[in-house]
């Protein structure tokens, strides 16, 4: 093998640590999902993995068409920076739609009291939620889109540095270099994604909320448009 492609898949493997590891967007929205939806850890992990294998082959099937067809990088980029855009705004306009839902339902789900009377025996009250007692098979009705939704917003969006540093120097030795550079740049980058998101997800299992807990579908929605205005604003 090449020496040259020995090094780019070094490199390819240290970008594709750091890239996801600096954005955000690669793991916050399935670590707060989960957190509001009480995905277990196996759905977090599948629903990561595939969200993640989506992310980067959409990449790598790109940058290999740009590849057998001569297409120049300048142009790829391009349409990566254009990707990148609609899954920002994607992801902005999901999270603030799943926030005002998050909101409307808390307010739903304020806790309060009723007073019971039971003639001569007297009165008890008691404290309870509208929604928590079926919130688990209208959750399972209305959320089966969610997942779908993150892999649609992930296929849209670009591994950024995958094409230019990565997939056309290696290009420039063999087709063949250019699909073991993406490979390995792949692998990384979703095993990053799902260690960081399994440990953070097995972490904030352990913190509890109390009355708060209603609210974590609104911080979900608000984390995951403040990951996509970010994105969108300040180039993470």
């Amino acid at each position: 093998m090449d020496n040259s492609i020995i090094i780019l898949c070094g490199t390819a493997a240290s970008i594709g640590l750091i890239h996801t590891a600096l954005g955000p967007d690669h793991y916050l929205p399935f670590i707060m999902m989960g957190r509001a939806r009480r995905w277990s850890l196996a759905k977090t992990a599948w629903i990561t993995f595939l969200c993640g294998l989506g992310h980067v082959l959409s990449s790598v099937l790109l940058g290999l068409a740009g590849v057998l067809l001569g297409i120049q990088v300048m142009k790829l980029e391009v349409l990566e920076a254009f990707r990148g855009s609609i899954a920002a705004w994607l992801l902005i306009g999901f999270g603030f739609a799943y926030f005002l839902w998050g909101i409307r339902r808390a307010i739903l789900n304020r806790p309060h009291r009723h007073v019971h009377s039971h003639g001569d025996a007297g009165k008890h009250e008691h404290e309870h939620t509208h929604l928590s007692d079926h919130a688990h098979v209208h959750d399972e009705k209305k959320t089966n889109m969610t997942p779908w939704i993150l892999f649609t917003i992930f296929v849209f969006g670009p591994c950024e540095p995958l094409i230019p540093l990565l997939m056309y120097p290696a290009a420039e030795k063999s087709v063949l270099g250019t699909i073991l550079v993406a490979a390995v740049f792949s692998v990384v980058t979703v095993g990053t994604m799902l260690t960081i998101v399994l440990l953070s997800s097995w972490g904030v299992a352990f913190v509890k909320l109390g009355r708060m807990e209603r609210y974590t579908h609104a911080v979900a929605g608000a984390t995951i448009c403040a990951s996509g205005l970010a994105i969108q604003f300040l180039g993470l």
